[in-house]
């Protein structure tokens, strides 16, 4: 029996490129479609790359021509004009696409947990989950209305060693090292979920192919809860220091720091517990063996490994001293 022919739409990022690699592994015959260009990430050997720009919908037709793909992934997908391009390229092409969505779509606030994947959809805060939706409502539309093979995953939070869970990213954890404040939002006690990319990877494969998952969404996230102010230390403690953390409230970092202000208070500041049942039932056997005290290492080692990722913003810095005065009084 011939290997699935599995095209992902990305495959250098860093949910991406995990998916890429353990599909590979699974023996898919797997063509990413990308700019080709030098990621921090290894190539994934095994696959077949082909050039093409996620954002200009005739460079992605060029790329693919007329081939046909058992499932399409599209992790480049942002906008309902990118998604509405997808269904029109690959109706009749393909017998199930992929469409990752987020879990930051969920209603703002939540008003019941756990989180099932028939929670209402609805994010005033944060425009890219107002994007999502919207992606998500055409897919939908396109289901009933033609058929469309489509599946909507939703990850939490989904990380690897390149990508620091925190505001700042490595400026916080530089502050960390130096023994400056570090501000975590609210009083550090919400719930929060994070997903690491290679059991991200497993659950997603998995979902290659069934028909069950076709039609409907299903969210993707670990299982393990954990505080922002766990979350902190557990960095702190793979980079050897005791953070010294100072609680800021979401909207006060938002008027300090107006680009994190979407994403706080729009998905971050909000207590977040996930009901996998769903994708425990579709991919049997699946569940998440990474806990965020062995990811925490992983993201200490890479940073630590190379001095040109210990990169400082210093503007940024400053407003986290600010917001440490702030909250001294």
């Amino acid at each position: 029996m011939a290997a699935q022919r599995v095209l992902i739409v990305g495959g250098n990022g860093i949910i991406s490129s995990s998916v890429s690699r353990f599909a590979v592994e699974r023996g898919f015959e797997v063509t990413l479609l990308n700019r080709g260009r030098s990621t921090t990430r290894p190539a994934v050997e095994g696959a077949e790359v082909i050039v093409g720009d996620a954002d200009d919908a005739a460079s992605v037709a060029a790329a693919v021509g007329s081939r046909e793909f058992d499932v399409v992934a599209n992790f480049r997908a942002f906008r309902p004009e990118q998604v509405q391009a997808d269904v029109d390229l690959f109706s009749g092409r393909t017998g199930q696409y992929l469409f990752i969505s987020s879990a930051s779509a969920y209603q703002k606030p939540i008003a019941q947990l756990p989180i099932v994947e028939s929670t209402p959809l609805r994010n005033p805060h944060w425009q890219y989950s107002r994007d999502k939706i919207a992606c998500e409502d055409l897919l939908v539309a396109a289901y009933r209305d033609s058929g469309f093979p489509m599946t909507i995953v939703r990850p939490s939070h989904t990380y690897d060693a390149t990508l620091i869970p925190l505001e700042g990213a490595w400026t916080t954890l530089q502050r960390m090292l130096d023994g400056k404040p570090v501000i975590v939002h609210g009083d550090g006690t919400s719930w929060w979920t994070l997903t690491h990319a290679r059991d991200f990877a497993r659950a997603f494969v998995g979902l290659f192919g069934n028909p069950h998952a076709v039609g409907s969404p299903v969210h993707i996230t670990g299982d393990e809860s954990l505080t922002w102010d766990e979350i902190t230390r557990l960095l702190g403690r793979a980079l050897g220091v005791d953070p010294r953390i100072v609680h800021v409230a979401s909207d006060a970092i938002a008027r300090e720091i107006p680009d994190m202000g979407p994403g706080l208070v729009g998905d971050k500041a909000h207590s977040v517990v996930f009901d996998n049942a769903r994708i425990k039932t579709l991919v049997p056997g699946w569940v998440a063996t990474t806990p965020f005290a062995e990811g925490a290492r992983e993201i200490a080692e890479w940073y630590l490994a190379d001095p040109a990722r210990q990169r400082v913003d210093t503007e940024l810095d400053a407003a986290f001293d600010r917001l440490a005065a702030y909250a001294a009084g």
